[in-house]
């Protein structure tokens, strides 16, 4: 198994700014070697001839043909306003004018 002492994960949470309890420092240690074991097996069976992924399966993206649809006129966007001037939407002012 990998050698991650309770110093090592005491320097990390001290450059990480993250306090922690002996009991979490401890439980940490046992942890973070597990997962650094856990990477270099998989590290040992990738080999040269397997490219890196992120994801399993190819990815792309979908896009569909960006044209102008039906839209309202001005007047009718305003039709069901409860106030509206100068062609815009009226509506009640929310800072002090500060």
């Amino acid at each position: 198994m990998a050698e991650i002492t309770r110093d090592d994960v005491a320097h990390l949470a001290r450059l990480a700014h993250i306090d922690m309890t002996d009991d979490e420092l401890a439980r940490m240690a046992g942890e973070l070697a597990v997962i650094v074991e856990s990477i270099k097996t998989v590290s040992e069976v990738a080999g040269d001839d397997v490219p890196a992924t992120s994801h399993p399966i190819p990815l792309s993206n979908v896009f569909r043909e960006d044209v102008v649809g039906e839209t309202l006129s001005n007047e009718e966007a305003l039709l069901n306003a409860p106030d509206n001037a100068d062609g815009r939407f009226k509506v009640p002012a929310i800072l002090d004018g500060e």
